[in-house]
């Protein structure tokens, strides 16, 4: 059997053009070699040249008259065939090649031009750095300029508290510069492999190492780094992007990149008007065996490029604070934890955490969150994020009952009431309530209610003493009352009991709340315990059913059903997002 003919040189000679038999033979020829001595991936083109010689002799070759159109529909084919936009075929009969001309064989005073304009510090508010770099400077013009460098960027930068590198408009420069930058910002006690570029043209390896030691002083590897990159940033940029990126040295923000090429040349196809553009060094990262080339760097936050500065100063806002609030977070646990000897575990969790990724409150929330917990096997112990704009949060774990609630009132108005119910929405957590005394379930349903007339919340029939007791809002509370206009959100749980769960089902039949998290416990108000005979055993008997005044129908014992579904950890982040939306909403439509 005949060997097949590889998908690309199908497309190639299918869609070559018989202008005259130059383009019929040799052009196609003369291309296939250029791509066998050059291209940065060879094994995909094993077999080519003898596959385009059997090809052309089957003479199965489209009419093309037009060479524009040749040429486009030549780089269709290749880019189509061996997956890769880099490569393009083109038509330039007025074409003027160029010596390729390296930055440091240029005059000393176009060099300096050009520095100048490739590379640029500037110190924003809160000392942080902003360094814009538009093309990676090759090695041997960093060494000559060495010295204005470091007085003009490089010592500077170091001094800044933390850095935003912008390689957002960087779409050339030399890949032997990208050891300098990457060692810059990283520490120098231990060299590491970032990078393997193979050049085709020479079939040379070289491997890329951080640098033992840096002239001047250093960003280092510790302060707070992003690096923004953008659809434009290409070559050299990315290969430091990526690097830094996989060393978890820096955060990269912005839109994914142009997935270009260390080395990229344009060769004249034999002695025609014909040119073909091709990638003829390749990079795979020994830190993650993959390559960045063609698919582009996928940034560690999506945004689009033209924001990605403010929101780069925002996420190093959030990470300055991160110290201190752990220096917080530590203290509280160490001085209230009710479980002290779990106390220095969760310490040591926090000391060791890894925050690297953290550009937010809720990302901090939500990670602290998860080694807190992992650590302690405690869910009850959470870090909350800021509420959004003016938003309460109130949560208590047990339900006291109606003369302790009374007796306590004045007190728990004037330190914890008064700064909730000037607020614009209100989120009362009971996800670690299981339940107590039901007395006071009308005395908390009132404060979110007018005071007149009086609302029948539900009708409590005990079996017991053959009672029938209507429960209603009551007319006077100590404080000001939530206005009945404002949201209210209930967080639960399978935890949320007995007269918790009473208050849950009361403040749903007001229709004056939003229930987010998981079904409550179910069960009933009242359980009474009877001695079976003279044994030991004794049977706790529900000895109450309850009607709803809403509905006329008995109060379920399998749970309150949320309105929003969520898992009890995540009621918290997921309310904020309601109450976020429902505002934005609502200022919209003013």
């Amino acid at each position: 059997m005949a060997p097949r003919t590889p998908v690309l040189l199908l497309v190639l000679l299918f869609c070559a053009l018989p202008v005259r038999s130059f383009y019929q033979h040799t052009l196609v020829l003369e291309m296939a070699k250029l791509l066998l001595e050059n291209y940065c991936i060879p094994e995909n083109l094993v077999g080519m040249q003898e596959a385009i010689q059997r090809a052309i002799k089957s003479r199965e070759i489209l009419q093309i008259s037009d060479r524009k159109t040749l040429a486009t529909v030549l780089t269709v084919g290749v880019q189509g065939a061996l997956n890769d936009p880099r490569l393009s075929v083109s038509y330039e009969p007025s074409f003027s090649p160029l010596p390729l001309q390296a930055l440091s064989s240029l005059p000393v005073e176009q060099q300096l031009r050009l520095l100048r304009n490739s590379i640029k510090l500037d110190i924003l508010d809160s000392d942080v750095g902003y360094l814009r770099i538009d093309r990676i400077i090759d090695e041997e013009t960093l060494l000559k300029f060495g010295p204005l460098l470091r007085e003009n960027v490089w010592d500077k930068a170091a001094q800044t508290s933390s850095l935003i590198l912008d390689l957002r408009f960087s779409t050339a420069g030399g890949w032997s510069g990208i050891p300098s930058i990457v060692s810059y910002f990283t520490e120098p006690h231990s060299l590491v492999h970032i990078d393997t570029v193979y050049d085709r043209p020479s079939n040379t390896t070289t491997e890329l190492w951080t640098m033992s030691s840096v002239r001047g002083k250093t960003f280092g590897g510790k302060k707070d780094m992003i690096v923004l990159i953008g659809r434009r940033t290409a070559g050299a940029a990315e290969a430091v992007a990526y690097t830094l990126k996989h060393l978890n040295r820096a955060i990269v923000v912005g839109e994914r990149s142009a997935g270009g090429s260390l080395k990229v040349r344009k060769f004249r196809i034999a002695e025609s008007d014909f040119y073909i553009t091709m990638p003829v060094a390749r990079s795979v990262s020994p830190i993650t065996g993959k390559s960045w080339e063609v698919s582009g760097i996928s940034p560690t936050v999506n945004v689009a490029a033209r924001e990605a500065l403010a929101k780069a100063q925002t996420f190093l806002a959030v990470r300055s604070r991160i110290p201190k609030v752990l220096q917080i977070v530590s203290d509280i646990i160490g001085r209230f934890y009710a479980f002290a000897d779990r106390v220095q575990a969760l310490l040591q969790q926090l000391e060791s955490a890894d925050l690297f990724s953290v550009v937010s409150e809720e990302d901090l929330a939500a990670r602290l969150n998860h080694d807190l917990q992992t650590a302690s096997e405690d869910p009850r112990l959470i870090i909350s994020e800021l509420l959004p704009r003016n938003v309460g949060y109130l949560r208590f774990d047990t339900m006291a009952d109606i003369e302790a609630a009374k007796g306590a009132a004045p007190r728990l108005v004037k330190s914890v009431w008064n700064k909730l119910v000037d607020t614009d929405s209100l989120i009362i957590d009971m996800r670690y309530n299981a339940g107590g005394s039901s007395t006071a379930v009308p005395l908390w349903c009132s404060y979110f209610v007018d005071g007149e007339p009086l609302q029948h919340l539900y009708t409590v029939y005990d079996r017991t003493t053959k009672t029938r007791v209507e429960v209603m809002t009551l007319p006077e509370v100590s404080g000001q009352r939530y206005d009945p206009g404002k949201d209210v959100y209930i967080l639960t749980s399978h935890m949320t009991g007995s007269a918790a769960e009473a208050f849950v089902r009361a403040m749903r039949d007001l229709n004056r709340v939003t229930i987010v998290g998981e079904p409550t416990a179910g069960g009933s108000l009242s359980s009474a315990t009877y001695q079976i005979g003279e044994s030991v055993l004794y049977a706790s008997i529900p000895n109450q059913v309850v009607t709803s005044a809403a509905t006329g129908k008995l109060w379920s014992i399998s749970g309150v059903e949320p309105d929003v579904f969520a898992q009890a950890r995540d009621a918290l982040p997921v309310a904020q997002r309601i109450i976020s939306a429902r505002l934005l909403k609502r200022e919209k439509g003013r």
